[in-house]
């Protein structure tokens, strides 16, 4: 059985009609809904009455995990209607079309389904409250879709260089499309998305969210021109070529939301229905609480140890620090943290980036340009003859900004930069790999750092759970390991989107380098004779970080199998 799917057997007594009845007679005399009325008689929990009411008219429950799998049909059964009967029309992908219902004996929502629903379905049964929570998180897709925008103050696009759309004014002023996008962009910052994913599709356009590292479906745009003239609008915003569609396209443009500045970076792609877009939200004030406060170590969501490791690392005078992982794992996040920390106003710090994610006060930032010949390699060569004291290299990706990176460590700069690995041993395979001279790489490095970013458990819906014996056997445990141990699990439910988890935690691993290192880089020493040397120094793994957290009850094996490798 997945892990992430628990099945909940409810062991109270069934509902009885003659209950059904005296709370529907309840209700008409008090307004309240006679749902809530007759789970509060029955003293049953959200799963259980659920499970006794399918029991009562025989629809099969739908688990709040599936309900927030499928995608919401508002074309052919309009949010409003849906919002009214507390109902949903769902495509999924297991069970195609849903119509999942709170109230299973509603002659009016059976009417309306009978002559509004043209296509075959099949009727199922969840909580009151899962899908209302359910439709009020669909409510800005829905804005989106119906070309409306409500309640968007206090919030602003800047297009190009200096033209200004308050999209407070929108409202009656402005074309659907640009009520479409910017109802998209406000509630990607709603949802606190790290990306979001326009996909043209034959019949217009899919959106979705990155949300704590996974694609979740928002909603679906109809019609290839409407999702043309979308892809055009961002273009517009981004200062791109909205006649050019036949070769990839970055650009980026700000949003002044609530008080605060948010940067979009946005990336243009042609696929074989259109373009496709996809838009990277920069906003700080999803670390820190507050746009205008810079990012500190502290509140990257790291563990102390982690954190103390860190600030030791590029607290040295010089030297260079690598920090390694893929694309999303926060790495850019980490060293401008690191950076603002060490920022004392003394010393010049020159930054080059491509692009320059969040502007850092009192420091040089360099975007690259290749167009104009500002390469990563170039620009370092240029910082050098700039009186810098540290320099952060956005990433090192090939031998000319390798071997320059490596000079600026060893002649008294603090070099932070990101290099692609899967681990902390691979960074020094890697920079070897470019041809840096092995002893000039042992006397540089100061240290490397590699992170990854896992989800943690909703806090309102985490239940103890037990690993089925097929994940345990991919992990390399078994139950004499999880002995004593509180594991948790998210069941789903509106707080986490049904998904069970809710936020990232940062895990680590790092190599802080001591003579007995050094000797063995500058000798092209094995991986495993430089792994038995950081064991001596007391050094964990990512693997063995996440475990710790599963330990803990934090997150769940599935999430560790999927981020870490099973050693």
């Amino acid at each position: 059985m997945n892990a992430q799917v628990v099945q909940i057997v409810p062991t109270a007594p069934a509902l009885s009609v003659a209950q059904v009845r005296a709370a529907r007679g309840r209700a008409m005399a008090s307004g309240e809904s006679w749902l809530t009325l007759l789970q509060d008689d029955s003293g049953l929990d959200a799963v259980s009455f659920v499970g006794a009411l399918a029991g009562l008219s025989r629809i099969a429950p739908l688990p709040s995990v599936e309900l927030y799998a499928g995608v919401p049909d508002f074309a052919l059964a309009p949010y409003v209607e849906c919002a009214r009967r507390d109902c949903v029309l769902l495509r999924t992908a297991a069970e195609g079309l849903l119509l999942v219902l709170a109230d299973p004996f509603s002659d009016d929502t059976a009417q309306w389904a009978q002559l509004t629903l043209r296509e075959p379905y099949a009727a199922r049964l969840a909580h009151l409250d899962e899908i209302r929570a359910f439709l009020a998180q669909a409510e800005q897709g829905v804005r989106a879709t119906e070309q409306r925008v409500e309640g968007l103050s206090h919030a602003e696009v800047v297009v190009g260089d200096d033209e200004l759309l308050s999209l407070e004014k929108i409202e009656g002023d402005a074309s659907p499309v640009v009520r479409v996008v910017s109802s998209i962009l406000y509630d990607g910052l709603k949802q606190e998305a790290s990306d979001i994913h326009l996909k043209s599709t034959p019949k217009g356009m899919s959106v979705k969210f990155r949300i704590d590292g996974v694609l979740v479906p928002v909603s679906e745009v109809s019609g290839v021109d409407t999702a043309q003239r979308i892809i055009s609008r961002i273009k517009v915003m981004s200062d791109l070529d909205i006649a050019e569609r036949r070769v990839p396209q970055d650009g980026r443009f700000r949003v002044t939301a609530r008080g605060g500045q948010v940067d979009f970076r946005v990336s243009i792609m042609p696929s074989i229905h259109g373009e496709d877009a996809v838009l990277r939200l920069l906003d700080r004030s999803a670390l820190t609480g507050n746009r205008e406060q810079m990012l500190k170590l502290a509140d990257l969501a790291m563990d102390a140890h982690s954190v103390g490791a860190l600030r030791k690392l590029v607290a040295q005078p010089y030297g260079m620090v690598l920090v390694t992982g893929p694309t999303g794992s926060g790495k850019t996040t980490t060293l401008y943290a690191a950076i603002d920390e060490i920022n004392s106003g003394q010393e010049n710090i020159i930054t080059i980036e491509d692009p320059v994610e969040y502007q850092l006060p009192g420091v040089l930032q360099i975007p690259v340009n290749e167009k104009k010949g500002l390469t990563f390699a170039r620009g370092l060569r240029s910082i050098l003859r700039h009186d810098p004291d540290k320099i952060m290299v956005g990433e090192i990706r090939d031998e000319e900004t390798a071997q320059i990176a490596v000079q600026a460590a060893l002649t008294g700069h603090l070099v932070l930069t990101t290099v692609h690995a899967n681990n902390v041993y691979d960074v020094v395979g890697r920079l070897l790999h470019m041809g840096v001279d092995p002893y000039s790489l042992a006397s540089a490095l100061v240290g490397v750092w590699a992170q990854r970013l896992l989800r943690v458990n909703c806090s309102e819906c985490a239940q103890p759970y037990m690993p089925d014996a097929e994940t345990l056997a991919l992990s390399g445990l078994d139950e004499t390991d999880l002995a004593g141990k509180d594991l948790r699990s998210g069941r789903g439910c509106g707080q986490c989107r049904g998904t069970g988890y809710r936020g990232r935690r940062a895990i680590s691993e790092f190599l802080v380098m001591n003579d007995a290192l050094r000797e063995l880089i500058a000798l092209k020493a094995p991986v495993t004779a430089m792994r038995a040397s950081a064991a001596q120094q007391g050094g964990g793994s990512l693997r063995s970080a996440a475990l710790e957290l599963f330990y803990r009850g934090e997150t769940t094996l599935l999430e560790v199998n999927r981020v870490t490798f099973a050693e």
